[in-house]
């Protein structure tokens, strides 16, 4: 880890954590696995689980005063100002699919606020990490968004657009999409790592939840950028949106979605 950061020890279990995930991941992908759907209609395997179940044991060990908030397992200390927001495989689909976009996400909340971001992507041998006042880092780097200025310059990624395509902005949203230069659909992790180390420059997806992207938001902001919900609502236990982007693009592809311009 590079010298100019030094991790908290929350940190550091959070990559611990995420490692120990990612080697039960690993072993599984594109093996056996049963599948179950949920309620809400969405996979789970019993890789998810197991993985969740090593996060919070690593988790809980260290901070057992600490409040755990995972996708598939029950909520810990609900009471307590620290709550560790855990999704073990975001991006299920894929992983039951056979295809490596998905990853472990893992922050910490103190209060309100995202304090540490830790988005491991085990098939991508990649792991982002970020920390309040920090900075995010990349293989003992930092990462910083793009400087792209001009919508027709750059490239968007978007994302679970289907309650978008339900709602008044979507003809909005059209808009930006005629004038940019590439619109792609990376989804999950990938495209908000792409998006941190500089390589498209905005992501905008409409059916998130705050497992999804808690890690994420952090890695973003740490890295120069901007991350909000489509209303301009920075991320909280109830965001169902995302729109994250370089700080020079974000009002302008904002206003396109209010419809001002």
């Amino acid at each position: 880890m590079n010298n100019l950061i030094k991790p908290s020890p929350e940190l550091e279990i959070a990559i611990e954590a995420s490692r120990a995930a990612a080697e039960i991941i690993k072993k599984y992908y594109k093996g056996n696995f049963q599948v179950e759907i949920k309620n809400d209609q969405t996979p789970v395997t019993e890789v998810d689980i197991r993985a969740e179940k090593i996060i919070k044991e690593i988790i809980l060990n260290a901070f057992p005063d600490h409040g755990f908030y995972g996708e598939e397992t029950n909520r810990e200390n609900q009471d307590s100002d620290f709550l560790w927001l855990v999704d073990p495989i975001d991006g299920t689909k894929g992983f039951v699919r056979g295809y490596p976009f998905f990853s472990t996400q893992i922050a910490l909340m103190h209060k309100d606020q995202i304090i540490l971001g830790v988005s491991n992507a085990p098939i991508f041998e990649e792991i982002i990490f970020a920390e309040l006042g920090k900075g995010s880092w990349i293989d003992n780097h930092r990462t910083k968004v793009s400087q792209t200025s001009k919508i027709e310059s750059s490239t968007i990624s978007t994302g679970n657009l289907k309650s978008l395509a339900l709602s008044e902005k979507w003809s909005n949203f059209g808009k930006i999409v005629s004038r940019i230069d590439r619109i792609r659909g990376y989804g999950d992790f990938y495209h908000y790592h792409l998006l941190a180390t500089g390589k498209i420059d905005a992501v905008i997806e409409s059916d998130v939840n705050i497992l999804d992207i808690a890690a994420l938001s952090i890695i973003i902001s740490e890295s120069g950028g901007v991350f909000t919900d489509l209303n301009g609502k920075k991320p909280d236990l109830n965001i169902t949106s995302t729109l994250a982007a370089n700080p020079i693009l974000y009002p302008e592809i904002k206003s396109h979605l209010d419809g001002h311009s």
